[in-house]
């Protein structure tokens, strides 16, 4: 039987199939015994092994089931993080970690609802659309919508951190999915706004010139009091530190506040948009 060689080195893919293999010889077995453990053919094994087909979340949790990695340091789906992180905007990965810590978070976002107040069938359905344009793969796609939901555990943190959502009045007016989708996305919204350490504001078509910003960006204030701003395009990200230049970006957003409607007149503006996708 021909084998192939491995080269670990030559990708992160390929060093995660030479792992599986090492590990799966180490105990003597068959890749159709590892199949029938993990629940995959012998030709799915084969594939992650050579390279040939990357590793999916499910599969890794599997193969961390079978060989009591779960939870652990060395956890193939630690490993399938690290590389799916590959696949997401330059300098996103270390933001979250920002946005992990953060005590104060100041988002403004443009057409499409914020990660941090997306339900998961909004998540997924803007995925999805990213995969029928072949923007990214249907495994990139499904990484995207969980680190989406991961990130939503700073809601639930203790002490909570104090969020101001901005969103252009583009973020409500776009549908995304069926009328079940956006019903479900507009009342995450309104439980958002109840939260005691939210405040929920749309920034109306009507301010025309007077919006400061014309793409997304949030601003971070860390438990050191130090603020960073994050801002990205479709193709680059940036994180900046340097007061210099995060002061006048916190400026203008105190002014988009001051101009945006207040959260009452936002949130009846929210419901009334909603009614029109029932």
């Amino acid at each position: 039987m021909n084998r192939k060689e491995l080269t670990p080195d030559g990708s992160p893919q390929e060093a995660y199939g030479a792992r599986l293999r090492s590990l799966r010889e180490g105990r003597v077995w068959t890749q159709d015994h590892l199949g029938d453990l993990m629940d995959y053919s012998s030709v799915h094994i084969s594939a992650i092994e050579t390279g040939r087909k990357p590793p999916t979340l499910r599969f890794s949790r599997s193969a961390d089931r079978v060989f009591r990695l779960t939870g652990s340091a060395d956890a193939f789906e630690h490993e399938f993080r690290k590389m799916r992180q590959g696949s997401l905007l330059e300098g996103f990965p270390e933001y979250v970690t920002h946005e992990a810590r953060a005590v104060e978070l100041r988002l403004y976002e443009v057409g499409v609802i914020p990660g941090l107040l997306q339900t998961r069938e909004y998540a997924a359905t803007l995925e999805a659309d990213a995969v029928r344009r072949e923007a990214s793969t249907p495994e990139q796609a499904e990484e995207r919508v969980e680190l989406a939901i991961r990130r939503q555990a700073i809601l639930a943190r203790t002490p909570s951190p104090l969020i101001h959502a901005v969103l252009d009045e583009s973020c409500i007016r776009r549908p995304m999915g069926d009328s079940s989708v956006m019903e479900a996305q507009f009342a995450r919204l309104l439980e958002f706004a109840e939260m005691p350490h939210t405040l929920l504001q749309v920034a109306p078509f009507t301010m025309g010139a007077r919006r400061p910003f014309s793409l997304p960006v949030t601003l971070l204030t860390m438990p050191d009091r130090s603020i960073m701003s994050y801002a990205e395009s479709a193709q680059r990200s940036n994180l900046e530190r340097d007061n210099a230049a995060v002061v006048p970006i916190l400026k203008a957003y105190h002014q988009l506040q001051a101009e945006a409607l207040p959260q009452a007149a936002s949130l009846a503006l929210i419901e009334q948009v909603g009614k029109g996708f029932k």
